[in-house]
């Protein structure tokens, strides 16, 4: 894959000047988490905050049901807020819209201003012809997220044209449009010369993530594709031709790394002008000495999990088992889900065949849809639990009576303690155990899909018999649902499972940027990325110890699956053979190295593309 040297990462340059200008990001995930742009966001807030101050906005679509969680309206000090947020959304008002101005409850605590696209519905047709005649951009009948964009797009115009005519000389304003779905705004701003600097970052190409997903070799085709034709192909032409125009219309293009500017080149047919690598508000993770503790405490609870799962078939050693997990969306080629499979059966033969101690348990954490969780799986654990409370019980029993045997007996030796348990305990646990205990296999899925027979991931542990047999040293759980408190085999948040793991797992074919190791690195978990993950790549280029770092880095650009397969499985070869004490170490180096993707380091990026757009509008 070539390199594309033609937009390198910019050098850390000096913050744009926040004190006469105004910044407005506009995100469809403001209050409104869908997926990874809403971590984007949540996370920078904090670090664009402590620039900023007053001078940031954020804007969003005002969904309900979906904010009322995480928004708290300011109407009460509206009159108050000597400001130009504020003036322009009373300006908004008085026209007859409803705007919601107030904060947003995450750490930074930003002003955000949500516009309710509905609204703008009985113009909708209006709307689309204005798009179409000035724009060329085709917004068909039937698409009803297509009809919120445009129609929030449309709002949103209306309120930076406000928020530009309260900006009182020399303040100027920029506006940075997240993604299509906001980017729709751009064209007519342009056209109608509104007094504001432009920037739009895409995250991913809407048409990349479709073409990675159906093509197995999607770089090697990159420079071939004929985008239109593409894009019909997937029923996806309005939402292209959309994200086109955000990107010709700004004044500054960006994305998000280095493996996405080849995407924007060949897909939107333009060079972006920075790259914006992603990073996380570090102190939320932050848990300083106590990271190990932490380790321990989570990891004990998976391994209440586990002996539910497995141990009613059979038993091993905890103290010699690893946890290993993967999640996020179900992709199973861009996840690289299919690569974590071969690797693990290539891993669980080498296993078998050399000698060593040990299991691992590898989690798939993902969200497919079914109809329940297996019954089986629910009713172990149920039992296991009437395990734990009988055997409390004749703890009880035996504590009290063995504490009163030895101050009344003048022999120092330890009494026979199964005479201090009664018959009704004996019994019950024998009963219990009896009817816990079986001889069929642990499911390697926890809950019962839609569609079982036509599932990846179950397929290919079937073809591979990688199903949880007693000689199988790599066993597997497959999760189709979000980690969760409420979850009856878990009981657990995903930020305590993760810590609870010994290594994530994350060889993507097609990943923009990648949070999910981040994530791991963040809480001093080793992760395993892939150079066709912005996150990974960024780390070749940036980190040069990432090995020592707890940082690995599969190389899947011009390398064939097997290829890749087996260096993945050489990585988790080396780890298992890793013993306490180094794995302490490197648990230690990965907590380290996470200040380094802090987004108060890596907002400088930011910043350059903000001084690019004043300087070139």
């Amino acid at each position: 894959m070539p390199s594309s040297s033609s937009a390198p990462i910019p050098a850390p340059a000096p913050a744009a000047t926040t004190a006469d200008t105004l910044l407005v990001e506009v995100a469809w995930e403001v209050c409104n988490q869908v997926g990874g742009i809403y971590t984007v966001i949540r996370s920078k807030v904090p670090a664009t905050r402590q620039v900023w101050g007053g001078q940031y906005c954020l804007l969003g679509p005002y969904f309900p049901q979906q904010a009322q969680g995480e928004f708290e309206p300011d109407d009460e000090q509206l009159a108050s807020f000597d400001d130009p947020f504020a003036r322009a959304v009373e300006a908004m008002r008085a026209l007859g819209y409803s705007v919601q101005l107030g904060t947003w409850l995450v750490t930074g605590r930003p002003r955000v201003v949500l516009i309710d696209p509905f609204q703008a519905y009985p113009r909708l047709d209006a709307i689309k012809a204005d798009l179409w005649e000035h724009h060329g951009l085709p917004v068909p009948a039937d698409d009803d997220l297509l009809h919120q964009v445009v129609a929030f797009g449309e709002l949103a115009k209306v309120f930076l044209q406000l928020l530009a005519a309260e900006a009182a000389p020399p303040q100027r304003l920029i506006a940075h449009f997240h993604e299509w779905m906001t980017g729709v705004a751009i064209p007519a701003l342009r056209r109608e010369q509104v007094p504001v600097h432009l920037v739009f970052t895409t995250h991913a190409t809407l048409l990349g993530r479709y073409l990675a997903m159906n093509d197995p070799n999607f770089y090697d085709h990159l420079m071939q594709v004929d985008w239109q034709a593409e894009a019909r192909r997937f029923n996806i032409e309005s939402a292209v031709t959309m994200e086109r125009a955000a990107a010709h219309g700004a004044h500054v293009f960006t994305t998000v790394s280095e493996l996405t500017v080849r995407e924007c080149i060949y897909l939107l047919d333009r060079i972006p002008d920075a790259v914006l690598p992603n990073g996380l508000n570090i102190e939320r993770f932050v848990a300083l000495h106590e990271f190990q503790n932490l380790h321990q405490q989570y990891k004990a609870k998976i391994h209440e999990f586990v002996m539910a799962h497995f141990f009613q078939s059979y038993s091993f050693d905890l103290d010699k088992t690893l946890y290993l997990f993967t999640s996020g969306r179900y992709e199973y080629h861009n996840k690289g889900f299919d690569l974590t499979l071969e690797a693990l059966a290539r891993l669980n033969y080498r296993l078998q065949q050399s000698g060593l101690e040990g299991q691992v348990v590898m989690f798939f954490i993902t969200k497919r849809p079914f109809t329940s969780i297996n019954p089986q799986v629910l009713q172990s654990r149920a039992v296991l639990e009437e395990v734990r409370e009988t055997c409390e019980a004749i703890e009880r029993q035996v504590g009290e009576r063995l504490f009163y045997a030895a101050a009344a007996s003048d022999d120092n030796r330890l009494p026979d303690l199964s005479t201090m348990v009664d018959d009704y305990w004996r019994l019950r646990y024998r009963r219990t155990l009896q009817s816990w205990k079986t001889n069929t296999l642990p499911p390697v899925i926890t809950h019962n899909l839609v569609d079982d027979q036509n599932d990846d991931i179950l397929n290919f542990l079937r073809r591979a018999d990688l199903v949880n047999n007693q000689h199988d040293r790599v066993k597997i759980v497959y999760h189709p649902d979000f980690v969760s408190p409420t979850s009856p085999l878990f009981g657990m948040e995903y930020g305590q499972f993760v810590r609870g793991c010994h290594l994530g797992v994350f060889p993507s074919y097609y990943e923009p940027w990648g949070y999910t190791p981040l994530e791991c690195v963040a809480r001093g978990v080793p992760a395993i990325t892939s150079d066709l993950s912005g996150f990974g790549d960024y780390v070749l280029q940036n980190v040069p110890a990432h090995i020592e770092q707890g940082i690995f880095v599969v190389h899947r650009q011009e390398k064939s699956f097997d290829e890749a397969a087996e260096e993945l499985t050489d990585m988790l070869w080396e780890f298992v053979q890793l013993n306490r004490r180094e794995r302490i170490m490197q648990r230690n180096n990965v907590e380290s190295s996470a200040e380094m993707f802090d987004w108060k380091n890596l907002r400088v990026y930011y910043d350059h593309a903000y001084q690019l757009a004043l300087e070139r509008s």
